[in-house]
């Protein structure tokens, strides 16, 4: 099969009507910009995609590493003939990757397509995805070989990927041709090179967010423990959205705990719980992974600060959760005074909405959604200058399951793809 030919038989069988305009578009820019790979030279590359070059599969399906002729190695994504969803994130990565570009979001080489076989060549990244150091293994033959990998990233190395991460976010909500929300920011879509420095890859579920609309209405995706609380309920999506995920992320990156499947403390549902629990009581250093140790008083006192940065970033009311440009100019300041997070949104938590707090983190492209009280269930207890909504135990975060029933918002929750389970 000709490269030059590549992508008109790749968009082929999901084509429309209404895209061919865009798939125009993309086909000039992918002859511009992408390289166009034979088949054959992947299957090369990758020794027939054999089993021993399997580096993990999602619901895009399976990705192998492999090394072409000049020692380049690479990362193939192999789109699963079986999956219908994966066919549409297919798409959506192809696109939005072949037009962005930054040191911090994992560059897309080029597509592949033969038959009814469909890939996405990307640049390998050697220490792969940051889940594999942060989180132990629940095999617990694979225990030993985990505290070793976590032992190699040590804080230094934490704080620059949190930054790092940062400074790709804003290219995305800001610095992009155009805004573009991602969905499922969380450790397992972070990538590392060579020298520690992190990428974000997994573009499946991102979204183009128009400049002139203050959120979206999209069907629910992403992965449990961390979606924002008013996009599980409600659907809403705005930049604020991922900004919670980062939240999250930077909790993870502290704690060495995953949110998801948090079970330190048995007083508490979720990492944000038992993090905002520490906090509270002026006990943050408890919160920093004892793998960390030992640590001089300047590194806990940057730790103390990403602690509360990343408490304001996963606050339950989206309009105050800080845009990520502000993130940024907030980590690379020494440690200092900061104001005081509100409460983050996990389930059963509650939050205090004054009438002036979206004044006061909006921005061109980060704005908040129209009328956050309205992601959350409403107290009718409520005073006239602020309104006091809850978070409802929307979902377990322990088994990462998805309880709609247990909303009791008025609004109707949207009908669509369950979060994804890791």
């Amino acid at each position: 099969m000709k490269p030059k030919s590549f992508l008109s038989n790749l968009l082929k069988p999901f084509k429309s009507e209404k895209d061919t305009s865009k798939e125009e578009d993309l086909e000039k820019l992918a002859a511009q910009e992408q390289k166009a790979f034979y088949y054959e030279t992947l299957v090369t590359a990758t020794k027939d995609f054999h089993f021993s070059n399997k580096l993990g599969e999602g619901g895009f399906g399976p990705v192998f590493k492999g090394k072409l002729e000049d020692g380049r190695e690479i990362a193939v994504k192999k789109l699963s003939h079986s999956s219908r969803q994966g066919k549409k994130e297919f798409m959506n990565e192809a696109k939005l990757l072949a037009r962005v570009q930054h040191k911090n979001i994992v560059s897309l080489l080029g597509f592949c397509t033969h038959g009814v076989e469909k890939l996405l060549v990307y640049e390998y990244l050697p220490h792969e995805s940051l889940d594999k150091f942060l989180f132990n293994s629940d095999d617990n033959r694979r225990l030993v070989a985990d505290s070793k990998r976590r032992d190699e990233l040590d804080w230094k190395r934490r704080y620059d990927v949190i930054a790092g991460v940062a400074r790709g976010m804003v290219y995305l909500h800001e610095d992009c041709h155009i805004c573009i929300i991602h969905r499922d920011i969380k450790a397992s879509n972070i990538l590392l090179d060579d020298k520690w420095a992190p990428k974000i890859a997994d573009f499946g579920m991102a979204r183009l967010y128009p400049e002139d609309e203050t959120h979206v209405n999209t069907r629910v995706a992403g992965t449990n423990g961390y979606m924002a609380p008013e996009y599980v309920m409600h659907g809403n999506l705005s930049t604020k959205a991922d900004v919670f995920s980062f939240g999250v992320v930077v909790l993870e990156l502290i704690s060495g705990q995953k949110n998801s499947s948090f079970n330190r403390d048995p007083d508490v549902s979720c990492l944000l719980e038992w993090v905002w629990k520490l906090y509270k009581t002026g006990r943050s250093a408890e919160i920093i992974d004892p793998t960390l140790a030992p640590l001089g008083e300047s590194s806990v006192e940057q730790i103390k600060m990403c602690v509360q940065i990343g408490l304001l970033c996963c606050q339950a009311d989206p309009s105050l959760r800080p845009p990520m440009r502000r993130v940024v100019v907030l980590l690379s300041k020494k440690p200092g005074s900061l104001e005081e997070p509100q409460r983050p949104g996990y389930p059963g938590s509650r939050y205090r909405r004054t009438s002036g707090a979206s004044s006061q983190t909006s921005s061109s492209r980060s704005r908040p959604t129209r009328n956050a009280a309205a992601s959350f269930a409403s107290n009718p207890g409520s005073s006239s200058g602020s309104s006091l909504n809850t978070y409802g135990s929307t979902f377990n975060t322990n088994t990462n399951t998805v309880s709609t029933s247990t909303i009791t918002s008025p609004i109707p929750l949207p009908h669509g793809k369950e979060p994804i389970q890791e």
